[in-house]
C-alpha cells in the first residue's frame, strides 16, 4: 500500500513552541569570545539564540510547548506524551512522565534520545503507535536547554546553540485528511558518534563541525529524497522544506541538491540559533504563523544529529495555527 493511499495514520492537530525571554546576541557573546557577529554568522546564519534562565529546565520548557499544542488542537488529554531530548532534568528517570503529570495528563510517557533527530523520531514512533492502535493521541515535544551541557567558552559550540521546545499534537485519523502524515525514515550510523558528543570523562558537548557539516548535507540530502518519493511526491512539487536548524549554509546545501528554490526553504536559525530536538517545530510554527505554509501544503522534513542520527518525514499540513509562548 502506498503512502498516499487513504488508510488509517496519524495526522497533525495543533502546534506549539516555548523560547525563553533572554535573547543573547552575537555581539554579547563577543565579549568573551574570539569571534564577531561577522565570523559567527557567515558561517552558520546565527544572529542570536535564546538562553534559558537559571532554574530553567528542559522539562519547564516541554511543559509550556506541550500545554500550548493541546490548546492549538483545542484538546485537554492524550494518551502518549513523548518528549525527544539530549537534556533531560534528571539522569534518571525520565522526564516525560513529570511533563505529562504537569500538563495533568494520565498517558504513557518516555524519553527519547536521537539528539538533533530526536523530534523526527519521535514523530514517526508516535505515527507507528497511532496507526497500530497502540494510541489515539500523541503529544510529541522536542525540547532542549543545550545552555547546560555547552562550555561558555568554546567557540565552536558556544556560539551555535539555542534552548527552546516544539511540540505537535498527532491523532488518529486517515492519511487523505489535512495534516497527515505520509511516511517517515530512520537511521544511523554509530562509526560516526564521536563527532557530536560529551566524552565520558566530560561535562561538556564536543563537535567536529567540519565532518559533521560534510555528513549532514548528504545524508539529509538522500534521506530527504527518499521520503518524498515513498510518499508520492516529486521534488518539485514540495510546498516548504523544513531542516533541522543546525546551519544556515547546511539548508542552503541541501535544498541546492534537492532543487527546491531559496524561497520554499524554511528557517529561523538567524534568530534562535541550533535548538535541537526544539529546531523543526519551532521553524514550523514560525512559518505558519508567518502564513508561509497553510492547509494542503506539502511539507519535507528532515534532520541530522549526533549517534549519529537521521531521519525525514513528509506531512501534509493541516493549517492548524501554533500557540507561541515564552518563559523566564
Amino acid at each position: 500500500m502506498t503512502a498516499s493511499s487513504d488508510r488509517v495514520g496519524a495526522v497533525v492537530t495543533g502546534l506549539g513552541t516555548c523560547l525563553p525571554e533572554t535573547v543573547v546576541t552575537n555581539d554579547e557573546l563577543s565579549r568573551h569570545l574570539d569571534t564577531d557577529h561577522a565570523w559567527i554568522h557567515s558561517r552558520t546564519g546565527i544572529e542570536r539564540r535564546r538562553r534559558a534562565s537559571a532554574g530553567t529546565t528542559t522539562g519547564d520548557l516541554a511543559v509550556t510547548a506541550g500545554a500550548a499544542a493541546l490548546k492549538s488542537a483545542g484538546r485537554d488529554d492524550c494518551d502518549l506524551v513523548l518528549l525527544a531530548t539530549t537534556t533531560p532534568d534528571r539522569r534518571c528517570p525520565a522526564t516525560a512522565p513529570r511533563v505529562a503529570s504537569r500538563l495533568g495528563l494520565r498517558a504513557a510517557a518516555f524519553d527519547l534520545s536521537a539528539v538533533c533527530s530526536g523530534f523526527v523520531y519521535g514523530l514517526s514512533v508516535a505515527d507507528a503507535m497511532i496507526t497500530a492502535g497502540t494510541c489515539e493521541r500523541a503529544l510529541v515535544i522536542g525540547a532542549d536547554v543545550y545552555s547546560s551541557i555547552v562550555d561558555p567558552g568554546d567557540r565552536g559550540t558556544a556560539v551555535v546553540f539555542g534552548d527552546g521546545a516544539g511540540a505537535v499534537l498527532l491523532e488518529r485519523g486517515r492519511t487523505g485528511d489535512p495534516g497527515a502524515v505520509l511516511h517517515t525514515e530512520l537511521g544511523s550510523d554509530g562509526t560516526g558518534d564521536d563527532l557530536i558528543t560529551i566524552p565520558p570523562d566530560g561535562d561538556h558537548l564536543t563537535m567536529r563541525g567540519s565532518d559533521v557539516y560534510a555528513r549532514a548535507v548528504t545524508t539529509m540530502t538522500e534521506s530527504a529524497r527518499s521520503v518524498a518519493a515513498h510518499a508520492g511526491w516529486d521534488l518539485a512539487d514540495v510546498d516548504a522544506f523544513v531542516g533541522h536548524q543546525a546551519n544556515l549554509r547546511i539548508l542552503t546545501s541541501v535544498a541546492k541538491r534537492l532543487g527546491l528554490p531559496r524561497e520554499r526553504v524554511v528557517s529561523n536559525i538567524a534568530d534562535v540559533a541550533n535548538t535541537a530536538a526544539a529546531s523543526i517545530p519551532l521553524a514550523l510554527a514560525d512559518a505558519a504563523a508567518e502564513g508561509r505554509v497553510g492547509s494542503g501544503d506539502r511539507l519535507l522534513l528532515t534532520a541530522f544529529g549526533g549517534g549519529l542520527t537521521w531521519g525525514s518525514a513528509a506531512v501534509v499540513w493541516s493549517g492548524a495555527e501554533p500557540v507561541q509562548d515564552q518563559r523566564s
